[in-house]
C-alpha cells in the first residue's frame, strides 16, 4: 500500500517538473535572450559573486535596439562612454521604436545642453500620463481630495518612481546603467519586469548635470583612461563640471539657484513622484541610505519608517542574490535638507540614495579597502546593517558598478511595484498630518512684517518660500497691511518650519554631521520672521500671492539729495553700478560720521549714502529697481559731535581668482556676482605669475578653497604636466568656463610674490575662510597667526557676532551684535597690540588678554577701592549659537571674524569665515561688498588714537578704479 503510494507521488512529482519545463520552454521561446549579451556581461564581470542574477537574461527584441545594437558595445564595456547626445540619442531610438517609453526635454543647462527626462510604462500608462500626474496632484494636496473617495483616487493612481542618474560627474555608472535599464524595462517579459511595467511608472533622469558629465567623459578619455593605478594621486576629474557648481550642485536645494536644480523640482512638481532614487558613487561596495541620525527633526515618521523598509528591502534583495559588501546605516545622517533627495522628502514623497562602488570611468583597479570606515566600523566588517562584507582587496572593474547599481534599482522598483498603494496612501497621509499639526499646534503661522532692514531681503525669502511649494499669503487692509504670512495648515507645514525656525543638532550626537546643521532663512537673509501662536491672521483679510513679489522702495521728501539710510542693504553696491552706467554726471558719497539732514527726522549712523546728480526720474527708479527706501533733502549733511568726515565711491575694478585643484567656492563667488550684477575678471595663476596686477586690478577676492599654502602656491603637481584644459576639436567640452595650457604648477612663489605687490602698491586683497589662512601662510599677511582650537567642533551654524569697529567701513550697515553663517574654517588672530585689525569677533565676550584687570600692580599707588561689582546684576550675554550646534564655543568666542591688515600701501581684509557660502547667507554678504564699495577708503583712524579723527580731512574726494 505504502509502496503503491510512493510511486504514484513519484510519478505525479515527475508529470509537474516535465509541466514546469514545458512552461520555461514556452516562455524561453516566447523572449529570446541575448547570449553574446549575457557572456560579455560575465566576461567583464571579475567575479562571479559581483553577478547578481537580476543584471542576465537581457531579452533580445526584434523591434527595440538594445545597446549592443545600438551601440556595437555592451553598457560597461572596459574604455567605453558615452557623451550626452549619445545617450539621448539612444533613449530617442528608443522612443521611436516602443510604446512604453517617451523622452522630453525638461530644462537647458548654463551651457545650453538639454536636460531630458524619460517615462517608462505600460502601453496603457503611457496613453494616460496625464491623468495620473492629475491624480498624484490630489494626493500631494489633500485638500483637494475632500470628501471624494480616497479608495478610489488610490485606485485609480499609478506610483511614480524617480531615478535621477549623473548628478556628480565623475560618479560615472548610472548614465550608462541607466539606458540598459530602460531598455530591460521597455521590452523584459520576465514577471518581475512586467509587474513593475505594469503597475508603476518609472521616470528617469538620464544626466542631471549634463554639462559636468560631457566634461568629466572628455577628462577619461584625454586624460584617465590610460592610468593603470586608481590611486596614483592624479585628478579623478576636471576642474570644472557645470559652470559655476562641482559637487556643491548636490547641495542646491535650499537656494534652487541652478539650471539642474531647477529642472529636478519641475518634474517633482509636474509629476509628484512618489519615491525618488539618486544614484551616486563613493563607498564599497554598496551604500543604500538610511543615515546614523540624528534625523532631520521635522521630518514625517512615516518617511523616516519608509527609509528603513525600502533599505532592508533591497539588502535581503541583493542578499539572496548572493552579492557581497551591500549595507546601510554606517554612512550619512539625515539631517540636512539642501540635497537632491530632499526635495522629495521636505515635499512628502520618500528620497533615497545609493553609493555604488566606481573607478570615475571605465577601467579596472584593484582597489584596497583595508582603511575605509564608515561609523567607526571597517567597511570589511560583519554588522547587523553589514550582513556580507567584502574583502580587504577587490579587483573592480566598471561592469561590477553597474551590476550593483542596477541589481539595486530593479530591487527597489520592485517594492515599490508590490507596494504601490500603500507608498501612495502614506504620501496623501503625510500631507494630511501637516495639515493637522499646522491646524492643532503652535506656531498656527510665520508672519513677516513689512518693516525690515533690508525690505527686498523680505520680498526674495517670500519668492524662496514659493519656489518650495510653500504658501503665502498678504495682509491686505489694517494696521498689518503689508505684511507677509504663511498660515501653517498646508500640505508643506513641517518644511516651513524648518525653513523658518532654528535648528537644534544635538551636541552628543555620535557621529560627526555629513554636512551643514543650520539653515535658518530668516538669520541667513537677514529677515525678521515671527511665529504666530494665535488664530488671529487666519481670520484676517489675507490674499493668497500667486506670483513673485518685489520690494519696490520708495522715495520720500523733497530734494536733489537722495539718502539711504544704510543698513546693510545687498542691493546697493549694484545701485551704484547702475547709477555709473545712468548718469556720467551722478556720484554717491558715504558719510563716514554719525550725521542728520535738515527735513530728515533719522539720525544716520556712519555709512550712510549720498546720491548727488541724479534726476527725480532717475531716483525713482533707482529705489524701484533695487528696493532701496531714498530719503531726498535739500540741506547737506551735518556731522554730530565731530567733524564731518565723508568720500566719493569710486568703484574698483575686481579679479576673482581660482585655482585649478579646487573650484568649488569661486564659483559659488562667481554666481553670487553674476547675479548681483557686479562686474568681474576671472584670473588664475597664469594672471599671477604674468605680474603687473596692480595696474589691472584694485581689488582681488581669493574665495574659499582647500588645503594649505602649499596647495596654494604649486596646485596641482608638475609631475603631471602639462595638462591642457582647452576645447579641442576631439575634447570639445574643455576650456570652460576657463581654459590653461596647463594645470599643473600654480603660481609659485614668483606668482605669490606678485600678489604681495599687488597689496603693497595699493590693492585690496580679499580672503575667505581657509583662503585667509593660506595667504597668511604665505607671508602676504604676516600680521595673522593661526590659533589652535583642537576642542572646537564648529559644522556649520549660524552664529552671534560683535562688530568691534562701527568706524570701519567694513562694517558700516551693521549694528553692535548680529548673526553670520560659519562653518568648519580656521582660527586665525594677531599679536595684542595689532587688535585694532580686528573689526569683528565671535561671540561678544572679549579674549582673555583683552579682560580689565583688576589686582593690584607692583609699583604703583594702590587704586581706590573699587565698587562691590558682585552687588551688581551681570550683563547677560546673548547666546553664541542662535542655530545649528557648536562644541567647546569658548575656543572661539572673542577671536576675530575679519581682520583689515595693512601691508605697504593696501590691505588684506581677511575673513575667517565665508560671507558668500552656497548662494545663501545673503545677510553676510554686504560685509564684502562694503569692502568693495570701500575700497580705497579702508585705512580708518586707529581707535587708540582719540584725536585722530579730529586730525581728518573734512572731505575726502577718492579717485582710482573704474
Amino acid at each position: 500500500m505504502a509502496s503503491s503510494t510512493n510511486s504514484q507521488l513519484i510519478r505525479r512529482v515527475h508529470s509537474l517538473v516535465a509541466i514546469g519545463l514545458t512552461l520555461i520552454g514556452v516562455s524561453a521561446q516566447a523572449q529570446n535572450i541575448d547570449e553574446t549579451y549575457n557572456q560579455k556581461i560575465k566576461e567583464y564581470t571579475t567575479d562571479k559573486r559581483f553577478l547578481p542574477a537580476s543584471v542576465l537574461n537581457l531579452p533580445d527584441d526584434p523591434k527595440v535596439p538594445s545597446p549592443i545594437k545600438h551601440f556595437g558595445q555592451i553598457i560597461g564595456t572596459p574604455g567605453i562612454l558615452h557623451r550626452t547626445p549619445e545617450i539621448y540619442g539612444y533613449y530617442q531610438k528608443l522612443a521611436q521604436s516602443s510604446p512604453n517609453i517617451t523622452i522630453q526635454q525638461v530644462s537647458t543647462s548654463e551651457e545650453g545642453r538639454p536636460i531630458q527626462l524619460v517615462a517608462i510604462g505600460s502601453e496603457d500608462a503611457m496613453k494616460r500620463l496625464d491623468h495620473y500626474k492629475n491624480q498624484l496632484a490630489l494626493l500631494a494636496d489633500p485638500r483637494k481630495v475632500g470628501s471624494q473617495d480616497l479608495e478610489k483616487i488610490l485606485g485609480d493612481t499609478k506610483l511614480v518612481y524617480y531615478l535621477n542618474g549623473g548628478l556628480h560627474s565623475p560618479e560615472m555608472g548610472s548614465p550608462e546603467m541607466l539606458m540598459e535599464l530602460a531598455y530591460r524595462l521597455i521590452t523584459s517579459q520576465a514577471p518581475e519586469i512586467k509587474t513593475i511595467r505594469d503597475n508603476i511608472i518609472v521616470l528617469i533622469n538620464p544626466v542631471s548635470e549634463p554639462d559636468g558629465w560631457d566634461k568629466q567623459v572628455d577628462w577619461y578619455f584625454r586624460y584617465t583612461k590610460s592610468r593603470k593605478d586608481y590611486e596614483d594621486g592624479f585628478p579623478k576629474s576636471p576642474p570644472y563640471w557645470g559652470k559655476y557648481t562641482y559637487h556643491d550642485n548636490n547641495r542646491d536645494g535650499l537656494q534652487v539657484s541652478q539650471a539642474l536644480t531647477k529642472a529636478l523640482f519641475k518634474i517633482f512638481y509636474d509629476w509628484h513622484p512618489t519615491v525618488s532614487l539618486d544614484l551616486h558613487e563613493s563607498v564599497p561596495l554598496l551604500y543604500i541610505s538610511t543615515g546614523t541620525g540624528p534625523y532631520n527633526e521635522t521630518i514625517d515618521p512615516i518617511t523616516i519608517g519608509e527609509w528603513q523598509t525600502m533599505a532592508n528591502h533591497d539588502i535581503t534583495s541583493l542578499a539572496a542574490q548572493g552579492i557581497p559588501g551591500v549595507f546601510t546605516w554606517a554612512f550619512y545622517d539625515g539631517w540636512y535638507p539642501g540635497y537632491a533627495l530632499w526635495i522629495s522628502n521636505n515635499h512628502n514623497a520618500a528620497g533615497r540614495f545609493y553609493e555604488t562602488f566606481g573607478n570615475a570611468g571605465a577601467n579596472t583597479y584593484l582597489r584596497d579597502l583595508a582603511e575605509q570606515k564608515y561609523a567607526g566600523d571597517a567597511v570589511t566588517s560583519k554588522e547587523w546593517y553589514r550582513p556580507d562584507p567584502a574583502t580587504e582587496k577587490v579587483y573592480w572593474s566598471y561592469r561590477n558598478g553597474i551590476n550593483y547599481m542596477q541589481a539595486g534599482v530593479l530591487a527597489s522598483l520592485s517594492y515599490g511595484a508590490t507596494n504601490s498603494r500603500m507608498l501612495l496612501k502614506n504620501f496623501y497621509q503625510k500631507g494630511l498630518n501637516n495639515i493637522r499639526k499646522g491646524t492643532e499646534e503652535t506656531p498656527r503661522a510665520f508672519v513677516i512684517p513689512k518693516n525690515q532692514r533690508d525690505p527686498a531681503m523680505a520680498a526674495y525669502l517670500v519668492n524662496q518660500l514659493r519656489a518650495q511649494a510653500i504658501e503665502v499669503h498678504k495682509t491686505e487692509s489694517g494696521k498689518d497691511q503689508g505684511d507677509y504670512v504663511v498660515l501653517l495648515n498646508q500640505p508643506y507645514r513641517n518644511l516651513a518650519v524648518s525653513l523658518l525656525t532654528k535648528q537644534n543638532y544635538p551636541k552628543e550626537a555620535k557621529f560627526p554631521p555629513y554636512d551643514d546643521i543650520a539653515w535658518t532663512l530668516g538669520y541667513l537673509y537677514g529677515v525678521d520672521v515671527k511665529a504666530e501662536d494665535s488664530v488671529k491672521y487666519i481670520t484676517s483679510d489675507l490674499k493668497l500671492i500667486s506670483d513673485d513679489v518685489k520690494y519696490a522702495g520708495n522715495v520720500d521728501g523733497d530734494g536733489t539729495n537722495y539718502v539711504l539710510n544704510y543698513k546693510g542693504q545687498n542691493n546697493l553696491l549694484p545701485a551704484l553700478l547702475w547709477t555709473k552706467t545712468q548718469n556720467k554726471l551722478a556720484k554717491a558719497v558715504v558719510l563716514d560720521s554719525k550725521t542728520t539732514f535738515a527735513g530728515i527726522k533719522d539720525t544716520l549712523a556712519a555709512g550712510a549714502v549720498v546720491f548727488k546728480g541724479l534726476t527725480a526720474d532717475q531716483s525713482k527708479k533707482l529705489a524701484t529697481q533695487f528696493g532701496l527706501n531714498l530719503q531726498a533733502a535739500k540741506a547737506e549733511p551735518v556731522a554730530i559731535g565731530s567733524p564731518l568726515r565723508q568720500h566719493e565711491v569710486s568703484l574698483p575694478r575686481v579679479a576673482i581668482y581660482h585655482s585649478w585643484f579646487n573650484t568649488q567656492d569661486e564659483g559659488w563667488a562667481r554666481f553670487t556676482f553674476e547675479q548681483r550684477g557686479i562686474p568681474y575678471t576671472s584670473i588664475n595663476k597664469d594672471h599671477l605669475k604674468a605680474g603687473e596686477l596692480r595696474k589691472k586690478f584694485d581689488v582681488i577676492l581669493i574665495p574659499r578653497m582647500r588645503g594649505s599654502a602649499t596647495n596654494f602656491i604649486h596646485e596641482i603637481d608638475t609631475k603631471y604636466g602639462p595638462m591642457p584644459f582647452t576645447k579641442t576639436a576631439e575634447f570639445p567640452s574643455h576650456g570652460y568656463p576657463d581654459a590653461t595650457s596647463d594645470m599643473t604648477g600654480g603660481p609659485g612663489f614668483e606668482g605669490v610674490d606678485q600678489l604681495k605687490k599687488f597689496v603693497e602698491a595699493g590693492g585690496v586683497l580679499v580672503t575667505l575662510d581657509n583662503s585667509s589662512l593660506m595667504i597668511a601662510e604665505t607671508g602676504i599677511a604676516r600680521d595673522l597667526d593661526q590659533v589652535n582650537a583642537p576642542t572646537l567642533f564648529h559644522p556649520g551654524s549660524i552664529v552671534t557676532v560683535k562688530n568691534r569697529r562701527p568706524d570701519s567701513p567694513v562694517m558700516y550697515g551693521f549694528p553692535e551684535t548680529f548673526s553670520i553663517f560659519r562653518g568648519i574654517a580656521p582660527l586665525l588672530q594677531t599679536k595684542k597690540y595689532n587688535r585694532d585689525m580686528m573689526l569683528m569677533q565671535y561671540g561678544t565676550k572679549p579674549l582673555k588678554d583683552e579682560e580689565e584687570y583688576k589686582g593690584a600692580i607692583m609699583g604703583m599707588p594702590d587704586k581706590k577701592p573699587m565698587k562691590d561689582k558682585a552687588k551688581e546684576t551681570p550683563k547677560k550675554e546673548d547666546p553664541y549659537v542662535l542655530s545649528g550646534m557648536v562644541r567647546n564655543e569658548q575656543a572661539i568666542i572673542g577671536h576675530g571674524g575679519i581682520f583689515n591688515v595693512p601691508v605697504g600701501s593696501g590691505r588684506v581684509v581677511a575673513f575667517t569665515f565665508d560671507p558668500l557660502h552656497r548662494f545663501l547667507n545673503h545677510h553676510d554678504a554686504p560685509l564684502l561688498w562694503n569692502v568693495l564699495i570701500n575700497w580705497n577708503h579702508l585705512d580708518v583712524p586707529s581707535s587708540s588714537s582719540p584725536t585722530a579723527e579730529a586730525k581728518a580731512s573734512p572731505a575726502t574726494k577718492v579717485s582710482g578704479g573704474n
